[in-house]
């Protein structure tokens, strides 16, 4: 299901610096994410989640500039789960239906190719049995895959993903890693914040390794390669 013009779209990092409560977490990083799947990987503390929310506009730089997010219709941010506020009595239908916002605005009711848009999401996510459930009566899996349904019914160009793979299963973990591999060959940006060096160097040619020293970007298994360099304080 590709409803977005995928081009030749990157994000590029000229010199970014970001704080986090007031402390500099992140300087220098510089580095360009094309088409298919990219890992930002690190320790506790070297600042992932910050630099990932800078790139999604979510977080503002302390120095540096990103090229390619100036337009946030072309951004989809999959947020850490506990960033999500799942006691607000929401539909899985219509929490889904909150990728639509830039293509319809504030509407009434879902208008029926958007309907059916959902609905596809759903079954790509095996999830179409929970349409009707409401957030809060979901598992920490099925929620996933109704964040990722989310993604996929917002249908941009860039993806950025934060902690992904966090506490679900290992079927949904399959189901998760077969959409990033089908935004891969529709030419999609996939940028995604990653622990796991194993899964990182089986999907994700391009690696952001952010550490005590200067941020190493490059091929992962070389990248990876430096781990050592991180801090272990969590922060």
């Amino acid at each position: 299901m590709v409803g977005c013009v995928v081009g030749a779209v990157s994000l590029v990092l000229h010199d970014v610096a970001c704080r986090h409560r007031h402390k500099l977490v992140i300087e220098g990083v510089s580095a360009t994410f094309g088409p298919g799947l990219s890992a930002i990987a690190g320790a506790n503390g070297a600042g992932k989640t910050t630099l990932l929310r800078a790139i999604a506009g979510l977080h503002p730089l302390a120095s540096g500039r990103v090229a390619g997010n100036e337009n946030p219709a072309l951004l989809g941010f999959l947020p850490q789960r506990t960033d999500i506020d799942r006691r607000f009595p929401l539909s899985c239908r219509d929490f889904a239906a909150l990728g639509t916002w830039s293509r319809t605005g504030a509407v009434s009711a879902i208008p029926v190719a958007e309907s059916e848009r959902i609905a596809a999401a759903f079954i790509r996510m095996g999830i179409a049995d929970l349409a009707d459930r409401p957030i809060a009566r979901l598992s920490s899996g099925q929620f996933q895959r109704l964040m990722f349904a989310r993604l996929i019914v917002q249908d941009t160009p860039i993806m950025l993903l934060d902690e992904p793979f966090t506490a679900v299963d290992a079927a949904t973990e399959s189901v998760l890693i077969d959409q990033l591999l089908a935004w891969r060959d529709e030419g999609r940006v996939v940028v995604a914040v990653l622990h796991d060096h194993d899964m990182i160097r089986a999907f994700f040619p391009h690696t952001l390794l952010l550490g005590r020293g200067p941020a190493e970007f490059g091929a992962s298994g070389g990248v990876l390669a430096v781990e050592h360099r991180f801090p272990r304080s969590a922060a």
